[in-house]
């Protein structure tokens, strides 16, 4: 093999490589996300684990990235350790699309079927992706010619490769070597250790599908090679299992041995009923589409075979790795195994979003509580989860800057700031709760008290906090504008509540019912859930955005000019809201008396 061809297949190898990434990178964001939802949200059963994972990774093109995904949502706490089995044997049959798709290249018959081999295939489909690609900047057009542009390019790839080892067969020494792959050790050695340096089963059987164009590959040397590459595929979910939670690592292992055993029993069974009855196929040599069905039937039978022992599979890799398997902590929700699939990141990170808030809602409650009657454990307490706070909206700020330089959608693009805005208002809800639990603390310490009267009005103005903190997180939740709606005129309520307060307690002040440090804490106070309220007035106007129905509309949606011409001029509904709140949560502290 001269210098040149080696030049060639090198070139060949690269171009091959380099459409299968460009080709599934379109693939994901033709998906939007929803694939790995579907993913995450339907494998209740091992079945139905096994047809979701074979139709993820027949479209992404890669069983090695729903592997990692699989591993990711066990590590979230997403999805269960045997909930992934299922997955995971699904994906092994879903990423012999591939090999398939080049076996293409043996068909022969009419001029119409002859359209469908790569050689003809790869001009046409380049062509139309590099148009699609090129003039079309956005939108699903433009996926589709990124798609369609990597199968052309994987297309180019395979044939480059092809004619740069034409000549193979002519080679004593290449004959040898086949021949030594011969041995079901070696043949399985060497095809682990190739895939798993190139990180994708997919991509080793294509290129073992070019050699197959030197017509000198037998099936007593294919068929080890084949069932090693399915082993060497399984090292990118090891390595993604790294530092992930036990259950996580566990994922990984199972992946491994439903391979190495699937491995073992198909070599048993090809090699027993060799000596038994001398195949009639041994010797002869394999093609693109041979290579491709042998690589389905290995998948397609290990599965049937290991199916019914999912469960051993599981104990297994609990052998394996040893140890309870504690709950995961919130920053594993944001999983950088994530990060490859924008949508499902994005998602994650909301999910996390929602957690932040669910923690600053129990931080006001706690220091409210704390007001009537402090406690050092749960002051203590409360200063924990703020700083639990503070960590998880670094960990979200750090996981979506690093999601900046993404191919959003639109859609996504939104998303993606919102969520950044968002963490800011929850952040500073968080803040506000812990000044409450600062005053509380002061309170006790110096020992200041507040009237009757102006306890009883703190605890109308906290129930009415309160109920807006719950119908804010309830309504971002969910992404209900109409909810959303409720959130301004209650907002309002709660600022005409504190200036009637504080117009009490200045009276008050006057009176000499209060002292100074009193009157000055309770005027601290106010603000505080004033500010809290303002806040959640953000957020839901955050969403009312979102549930634009056209993006010039949110272009051009002005959030504070919007808040703004409630408050002046208010609508039918806004007005009718704004009556029902100020007579269930302001009326109560009308009645008192100063």
């Amino acid at each position: 093999m001269s210098w040149d061809s080696v030049i060639t297949l090198l070139g060949g190898v690269a171009l091959f490589l380099f459409g299968m990434n460009i080709m599934g990178n379109g693939l994901e964001k033709m998906s939007g996300g929803r694939l790995e939802r579907i993913l995450e949200r339907m494998t209740s059963s091992t079945g139905k684990g096994v047809l979701l994972g074979c139709l993820v990774t027949a479209v992404i093109q890669s069983s090695s990235a729903t592997t990692v995904m699989v591993v990711g949502f066990v590590n979230a706490g997403i999805m269960k350790l045997t909930q992934a089995v299922g997955v995971i044997m699904g994906a092994n049959i879903g990423t012999t699309a591939t090999s398939l798709l080049l076996g293409l290249g043996d068909i022969s018959g009419s001029s119409l079927l002859s359209l469908l081999k790569p050689e003809m295939l790869a001009p046409i489909i380049s062509v139309v992706g590099v148009v699609l690609y090129t003039f079309i900047r956005s939108g699903k057009k433009h996926d589709i010619g990124q798609i369609l542009l990597g199968f052309g390019v994987l297309f180019f790839g395979m044939l480059t490769m092809e004619q740069s080892m034409g000549g193979l067969s002519e080679l004593e020494g290449f004959r040898n070597l086949m021949i030594a792959f011969s041995n079901p050790l070696f043949g399985l050695a060497i095809g682990a250790v190739m895939t798993g340096i190139i990180q994708s089963s997919s991509a080793s059987v294509g290129i073992l599908q070019a050699l197959s164009a030197s017509g000198a590959i037998p099936f007593s040397a294919a068929a080890p090679i084949i069932l090693g590459q399915n082993i060497g595929t399984c090292v990118t979910a090891l390595l993604s299992s790294i530092g992930a939670s036990r259950n996580a690592k566990r994922a990984a292992f199972v992946h491994l041995y439903f391979n190495i055993i699937g491995s073992i029993v198909f070599l048993i069974l090809l090699y027993g009923v060799h000596a038994l009855f001398q195949l009639p196929f041994w010797d002869d040599m394999m093609t693109r589409s041979t290579i491709a069905m042998f690589h389905l039937t290995f998948n397609v039978v290990t599965t049937a075979i290991l199916f019914p022992f999912s469960r051993l599979l599981v104990k297994l890799s609990i052998m394996t790795v040893r140890g309870d398997s504690s709950e995961p902590d919130y920053s594993s929700i944001l999983d950088e195994r994530f990060l490859s699939s924008p949508a499902l990141a994005l998602d994650m990170a909301q999910d996390a979003v929602i957690s932040m808030s669910d923690m600053a809602i129990s931080n006001f409650h706690g220091s409210v509580a704390l007001l009537e009657h402090f406690d050092d454990r749960a002051f203590d307490h409360i200063a924990e989860t703020e700083t639990s706070m503070d960590k998880l909206e670094v960990h979200l700020n750090q996981y979506l800057l690093r999601l900046t330089d993404r191919d959003f959608t639109s859609a996504e693009n939104m998303q993606h700031s919102e969520l950044l805005h968002v963490i800011g208002d929850i952040e500073r809800i968080g803040d506000y709760s812990i000044n409450i639990a600062e005053l509380a603390q002061r309170m006790a310490h110096e020992n200041i008290l507040f009237t009757q009267n102006a306890r009883t009005e703190l605890q109308a103005l906290t129930r009415a906090v309160g109920d807006l903190l719950a119908m804010t997180r309830r309504c971002y939740a969910a992404n209900d504008a109409a909810e959303a709606e409720h959130i301004e005129p209650l907002e309002e309520t709660v600022d005409l509540m504190t200036e009637v307060l504080k117009s009490r307690h200045i009276l008050r002040l006057k009176r000499g019912d209060c002292t100074i440090e009193g009157g000055a804490l309770f005027l601290e106070l106010l603000i505080d859930y004033e500010r809290i309220a303002d806040h959640c007035s953000n957020l839901a106007l955050y969403i009312i955005q979102r549930n634009q129905t056209h993006d010039r509309a949110v272009l051009e949606f002005d959030m504070h000019a919007y808040a703004h011409h409630l408050h002046a001029e208010g609508s039918g509904e806004y007005n009718v809201l704004f009556a029902a709140y100020e007579k269930e949560y302001a009326d109560a502290i009308r009645n008192l008396e100063p």
